[in-house]
């Protein structure tokens, strides 16, 4: 065994919301620290899903996605050849870096963000190099151009950022892609861009055409509702996109998962309506947290990060009444997943009288 995956620490998924529910003896139990869309899924996928061949249960799926790859490259105005499809964007996180780190390499990430992107670069013996967020949890694109090095091999930015929700503007990202040498990697994670509120200005979709090092990435487990069928992507430049087909597996993405997608992406009024009670549920959270002085991001995603005396004691009793939230991404700070309407407004009153 590799010492680099000897000495790992592991990335912890939520337990089964039945299994947590039996164990503490809820009669209700909310999931409210995993990102999943509370609104569900499309109903067009339940019958995508039940309409489909079963008979064809026994062949191997479409390795080239093809149907799923013609819509996502309409949708996105972008070369089909250009994508690449994973299991999640788990699988891609994998991908990018077994293809493109070595031992000695080094990965830079704008902290805190998504703990996958240093756990991977620690697998393939790559060091992790963390630039700290400005004050208002922004990244230190300065900073992180100071701190490229000819170790570097890869920059992740994930817009909006997780766990903060932060937004940062396509000028900002651009500038400082200017800077970054094109034997560095830079990674543009874009999971929850469907809510924000300037999405189509914000997307850097169009960018891999234009620079050969960069990557962005979207998956359907979020404002989709498709976290349990597994369906994420990769855009790249021309000269990399052929090498990631022959990286990914060659049937990652089932039929099933395919079918799911194509449904959901079809149905634009389901995105749409997740995306506009996502916004005016957050515009409810922020009002709620202004009005009691509590520090928190501004949020651009379908979460909140906030700051709380004794957080860990209120997550604890937040989950003994039924709501799970995610602890552990910063001391003092916990980051919830803002629900529906009703959900968000018995949090609301459960942290009223925690205080």
């Amino acid at each position: 065994m590799k010492a680099s995956i000897e000495q790992l620490a592991a990335y912890v998924p939520e337990k089964p919301l039945a299994t947590l529910q039996a164990e503490l003896g809820l009669p209700r139990l909310v999931r409210l620290s995993a990102n999943e869309n509370p609104y569900g899924t499309s109903p067009a996928v339940a019958t995508a899903i039940k309409n489909w061949d079963f008979t064809q249960s026994n062949r191997y799926p479409d390795a080239d996605a093809q149907a799923l790859r013609a819509a996502v490259a309409k949708q996105q105005r972008i070369d089909p050849d250009s994508i690449v499809f994973s299991v999640g964007l788990d699988e891609m996180i994998v991908m990018l870096s077994r293809t493109f780190l070595g031992a000695g390499d080094q990965v830079i990430v704008s902290a805190p963000t998504f703990s996958e992107y240093g756990l991977h670069a620690e697998i393939e013996d790559a060091k992790l190099v963390s630039v700290p967020t400005l004050a208002n949890d922004h990244v230190d694109f300065k900073a992180l151009a100071a701190a490229i090095t000819p170790q570097v091999k890869m920059v992740w930015l994930c817009n909006p950022n997780n766990p903060t929700g932060t937004v940062e503007s396509l000028a900002d990202i651009e500038a400082f892609i200017q800077q970054v040498p094109q034997e560095t990697m830079v990674l543009i994670d874009e999971a929850y861009i469907d809510f924000a509120a300037d999405a189509a200005q914000v997307t850097a979709m169009q960018l891999p055409a234009k620079y050969e090092n960069v990557v962005v990435m979207r998956t359907f487990s979020k404002a989709y509702g498709l976290a349990n069928f597994r369906v994420g992507y990769a855009v790249f430049n021309q000269r990399y996109a052929a090498t990631m087909q022959t990286v990914r597996l060659p049937y990652n993405v089932n039929s099933l998962a395919q079918v799911a997608a194509l449904a959901a992406l079809n149905d634009t009024d389901f995105v749409a309506a997740t995306v506009q009670k996502n916004a005016t549920e957050r515009a409810k959270w922020t009002k709620f947290f202004d009005e009691r002085q509590i520090t928190y991001d501004q949020s651009g995603a379908n979460f909140i990060f906030f700051k709380y005396p004794d957080a860990d004691q209120l997550a604890d009793y937040l989950l003994h009444h039924g709501y799970l939230i995610r602890t552990g991404l910063r001391p003092g700070w916990l980051r919830l997943t803002i629900g529906t309407a009703a959900d968000n407004q018995a949090l609301q009153q459960l942290i009223d009288t925690f205080s």
